[in-house]
């Protein structure tokens, strides 16, 4: 039960540094005049954001011996795919950007630390109830509306969050070819992420 605590406290940590990183970006963000709106449609901070709570409320769950079931093992899961993917994606086609006023050590543990950190959470400490792999319906959800949100208002703002969204970049046919290729690699992580926390948990001790 002390290591459960320890490792409650360690989940605690990581929740609270990154909603300090990310509100120290917004405080910036909005001292340089930017949009508001513009910070909350990246998804890397949606991402981080989503994954702090779900660290704090975890960390909060297992201090105090409760568990909220199956439906919270399925939105920890989505979390941790949606954070694999911003570690993923932004090493891929990110890294290379002008990430602007980011200050370096938030860019550091939003796109690097935290991935890590979340996967290894799910991995440390699986989830205590099966996921069917059949739930991925409901865990593509949110980045296909994150998609869909993105390019609709990027098309009556001009404004994209990522260039590999914006068509003037190489046309709608690579704008969409990109989206499918997000589209099929999160449900492929999804499913991964799935079936690792299934097996990793027929391994746990019994309650």
């Amino acid at each position: 039960m002390t290591s459960s605590r320890a490792f409650a406290a360690v989940r605690f940590l990581c929740g609270a540094v990154t909603l300090i990183a990310v509100g120290t970006q917004l405080g910036i963000h909005i001292g340089h005049g930017f949009s508001v709106l513009n910070f909350f449609s990246y998804f890397t901070n949606l991402s981080n954001i989503f994954a702090a709570v779900v660290l704090v409320v975890d960390s909060v769950l297992t201090w105090r011996g409760k568990d909220l079931g199956p439906a919270w093992a399925l939105l920890r899961c989505i979390s941790v795919v949606c954070m694999a993917l911003v570690g993923i994606v932004f090493s891929a086609l990110l890294r290379d950007v002008d990430l602007g006023s980011l200050l370096p050590w938030i860019n550091t543990w939003l796109h690097y630390v935290m991935p890590v950190a979340v996967v290894a959470d799910w991995l440390i400490q699986p989830p205590r109830h099966g996921i069917p792999l059949k739930r991925v319906a409901v865990a593509v959800v949110f980045p296909l509306a994150y998609l869909a949100y993105s390019l609709t208002r990027g098309a009556a703002t001009g404004w994209y969050a990522y260039p590999f969204l914006n068509p003037s970049d190489g046309g709608y046919a690579g704008v969409l070819l990109t989206c499918l290729f997000i589209a099929v690699g999160f449900v492929a992580m999804t499913l991964l992420i799935m079936a690792l926390g299934n097996q990793l948990r027929r391994k746990l001790p019994v309650a």
